[in-house]
């Protein structure tokens, strides 16, 4: 009962979920506290750091691996399955670190304030999606860590514009504020709006371009995103390998939801499904401007496909 209250207490005190296991103490734990204040010397304006350390030894700590994007392409679908890995410490909100000035002049120590409390042996993920497409971003995840290991989630460019329309159109509903039809956006003049941001959104080899002139390809995994909403066990697997964590989640973590339309997680036999507002219905769009839209992302994926050395199955 004892132990009960104590764990209530904490929960209060401490809003971020603390990982239950016991504390490794090994050369790991030394190694990782050290990294991290190198790097708070070397790229922070003040010196008075302060490490978070909770009493059953974990703390909070810059993140190993960042989910970089991209906008609507399943960030939090993954971010969720990744986090039923018991070696995995994941940021609960978007803490937009590298793209909002705003957080950004607040340093690092600030970035380590958003981080979940974790220990040495876990990896501690957080995910922003406006990372892959902020110019300035890629060069800043570099000075903060040129090691750093980059998850990117991407779909068909042109479902990816009709995802990012409707979020927007939700958001403005729910304010009660009305918000034109997507053909407004789409179309300009009698043509296809090519300004229109949803679109520059996923011209995707433009931004990866950004990304390539700091990071080598092998510290860049995508996952496909269009592959993950119908069969997510093996898509999940490859992001294991990539981040050499040992094989802990299953087949029978994923269930499929008929209600909903899409995969739900068990944990522990825990079921849980993403927030209502994922897999929300796409407007209906006359066929001759969609296929107008994919198209005109015909050439830019395929100066993707050779950037990345592989091909995704779009439109």
């Amino acid at each position: 009962m004892a132990a009960f209250l104590l764990g209530a207490v904490l929960l209060i005190v401490q809003p971020q979920i603390v990982p239950s296991r016991p504390a490794i103490n090994s050369n790991a734990e030394t190694s990782s506290q050290s990294v991290q204040r190198e790097l708070l010397k070397k790229t922070s304006q003040k010196n008075d750091f302060k490490e978070n350390i909770h009493s059953n030894g974990s703390c909070q700590q810059l993140p190993q691996t960042i989910i970089i994007g991209v906008r609507k392409g399943g960030t939090r679908a993954l971010l969720e399955m990744l986090s039923l890995h018991p070696d995995i410490a994941a940021a609960e909100s978007e803490v937009h670190f590298f793209d909002w000035e705003d957080h950004y002049k607040n340093g690092l120590q600030w970035y380590i304030n958003q981080m979940p409390f974790s220990y040495p042996h876990q990896i501690t993920v957080e995910k922003t999606p406006a990372y892959f497409t902020s110019p300035k971003v890629p060069e800043r995840v570099y000075n903060m860590n040129q090691s750093m290991r980059l998850l990117l989630i991407l779909r068909d460019p042109s479902e990816r514009v009709l995802s990012d329309y409707t979020q927007v159109f939700y958001n403005h509903m729910q304010k009660h504020k009305p918000y034109p039809s997507i053909e407004k956006f789409l179309i300009k003049n009698g043509e296809l709006n090519v300004d229109y941001k949803a679109i520059n959104r996923s011209l995707y080899y433009i931004h990866m371009q950004n990304w390539l002139k700091y990071f080598p390809l092998d510290h860049i995994h995508i996952v496909d995103g269009d592959k993950l909403i119908k069969d997510p066990f093996p898509e999940i697997e490859k992001v294991e390998r990539f981040l050499k964590l040992s094989p802990q989640i299953n087949a029978s973590n994923f269930y499929f939801n008929k209600t909903k339309g899409f995969y739900c997680l068990r944990d522990s036999g825990r079921e849980r499904c993403l927030h209502e507002s994922k897999g929300r219905a796409h407007p209906q769009v006359d066929t001759r401007l969609l296929e107008k839209l994919q198209e005109y992302f015909h050439e830019p994926n395929k100066k993707f496909f050779e950037l990345v050395g592989r091909t995704f199955d779009w439109h």
